[in-house]
């Protein structure tokens, strides 16, 4: 991991700039005040959903579901 330290003035002026290189690269920034470390920005990971299984627990069945279609139909009209 690679950490850069940036005066607070500096990072004042470049805020945005400084943002989007922290998203790019992945870098951590310290800000400094007075040569002393004031707080660090690091990028947020985005997280993944899993290909297969991301909708669990959405779907809900309601009645038979090995009854033939027919019947099912039948029943509800």
């Amino acid at each position: 991991m690679v950490r850069k330290l940036v005066p607070a003035g500096k990072f004042k002026a470049e805020c945005l700039k400084m943002m989007d290189e922290v998203q790019r690269t992945k870098m951590h920034l310290i800000i400094t005040k007075r040569n002393i470390p004031v707080v660090e920005m690091i990028p947020i990971e985005e997280k993944r959903r899993p290909g297969f299984g991301w909708m669990k627990g959405t779907a809900h069945v309601k009645g038979d579901i090995m009854k033939p279609i027919d019947e099912v139909w039948d029943a509800s009209h």
